[in-house]
């Protein structure tokens, strides 16, 4: 098998794209995954475009943040507007994720809500959907989509929002969700 061709207009391509995820907060690790840049270009792009070094450290591996209450509902509102771009816009992987993420954040500062969900974690969620280690399940109350784990009981599932835990909405934090 023969190594790509390098390409000016390519790596022009790859590097206004390593720049749209930097600024979207994306941590090295995404960069990499996204791009074909080396690690040394990452890391000059990255400084130069944030001011400062890349946050060291491993991404966060584990599905238990998606499925905490608060975090909960802006992981499902994240993932439903990433699914329902899927379907209808026809753009690569990269697009499709900055394009939900940018609804998202618009969608909770109208609301005046604290965005939870990291570029860098909402990365991670649609990595953990599709490899199978989390879904979509439907409320059996309000028929919204939540994101949970796989072995959830689809037909007995109420979502965080229609039974809150008993501590839910009572955080005096500004941008907190609140329920009335």
């Amino acid at each position: 098998m023969s190594a790509p061709v390098k390409s000016v207009l390519n790596e022009s391509k790859q590097i206004e794209r390593a720049a749209m995820l930097i600024q979207m907060g994306a941590r090295m690790q995404v960069l990499e995954s996204e791009t074909t840049l080396s690690y040394e270009r990452l890391i000059r792009l990255y400084k130069e475009i944030a001011g400062k070094s890349p946050s060291k450290g491993q991404l966060p591996f584990s599905t238990d943040w998606f499925l905490t209450w608060q975090e909960n509902v802006h992981s499902s509102l994240f993932l439903n507007i990433y699914e329902y771009l899927s379907k209808g816009v026809d753009l690569d992987s990269v697009e499709l994720l900055t394009k939900a993420y940018r609804l998202y954040n618009e969608q909770v500062i109208t609301a005046e809500i604290e965005p939870l969900l990291s570029f860098t974690r909402a990365w991670r969620l649609v990595k953990f959907v599709d490899a199978g280690m989390l879904t979509r399940t439907a409320c059996s109350h309000c028929k919204g989509q939540f994101v949970t784990e796989l072995y959830e009981n689809a037909r007995n599932y109420t979502c965080g929002l229609c039974n809150p835990p008993a501590r839910a909405g009572k955080s005096k934090s500004a941008g907190a969700l609140m329920l009335h």
